[in-house]
């Protein structure tokens, strides 16, 4: 059955999910943020425009959501749930994109030569759960679009 696939859009599931990719989001954004350096690196910055996308994104559908949750008549139209399909694919490989390469830099930066200090501990240790907050939200990111895109094809 349509309405059986767990996570789908229109769905409490989904609603859930949306609720927390936002709030991963918004976190790995806080901490990236709470250093005022993170601008000195490409990868920094990626992150924080990718998160700048994501937050947007999982809040208005998570708003569209809890509408339908609310009235009990999920949105179930191919050409919108295609669109967030593609949509979540998209924020998927670029929030991934954001995560790997934000986790690689703060490690490289940890395992420099120890003389110097490129990166003060207090700063990547906030750099590092902004990037850990990033793969939450990566996650969450994947699961919503595997189970739309589940539902897709039954459409």
């Amino acid at each position: 059955m349509v309405h059986d696939v767990p996570g789908s859009f229109g769905t409490r599931g989904s609603f859930s999910l949306r609720l927390a990719q936002t709030l991963f989001s918004s976190a790995s954004l806080l901490f990236m943020s709470l250093g005022v350096e993170f601008y000195s690196y490409t990868a920094f910055c990626y992150l924080v425009t990718v998160m700048g996308l994501v937050i947007p994104w999982s809040l208005t559908l998570a708003l569209v959501d809890g509408y339908s949750v609310l009235v009990k008549s999920p949105l179930r139209q191919p050409g919108i749930l295609l669109v967030i399909v593609v949509g979540d694919w998209v924020i998927s490989v670029l929030t991934l994109a954001a995560a790997c390469s934000t986790a690689s830099v703060v490690d490289l930066l940890l395992h420099t030569d120890r003389s110097s200090s490129y990166c003060p501990p207090k700063l990547c240790s906030r750099y590092q759960v902004s990037a850990a907050m990033a793969f939450f939200s990566w996650f969450l990111t994947l699961a919503s679009s595997l189970s739309n895109l589940w539902l897709l094809p039954s459409l």
